[in-house]
């Protein structure tokens, strides 16, 4: 009886598996990018919100006018917490 050689082609589970490590990667990319969107969209309703006030009231809640959009960004910023 003779012995075969064992070829070293990758079987259709390692296929499969790489496959499915690149759909799985694929869609954490696409959902970190939608919550991406979703914090920009909830950062630029909460500015329009608090660009209406006026001075006055913006100062009583300690915030400026001149550094509102700044404030707001790093209010909603979430990548430190990742």
């Amino acid at each position: 009886m003779t012995a075969r050689a064992n070829t070293s082609r990758p079987s259709l589970t390692a296929h499969a598996m790489s496959e499915s490590g690149r759909l799985a990667s694929l869609a954490a990319y696409l959902a970190a990018c939608g919550a991406a969107c979703a914090d920009y969209y909830a950062a630029a309703a909460f500015y329009e919100e608090l660009a209406a006030l006026s001075d006055a009231e913006l100062r009583r809640r300690g915030l400026s006018r001149a550094t509102l959009a700044l404030t707001v960004c790093a209010a909603s910023d979430r990548s430190s917490e990742r």
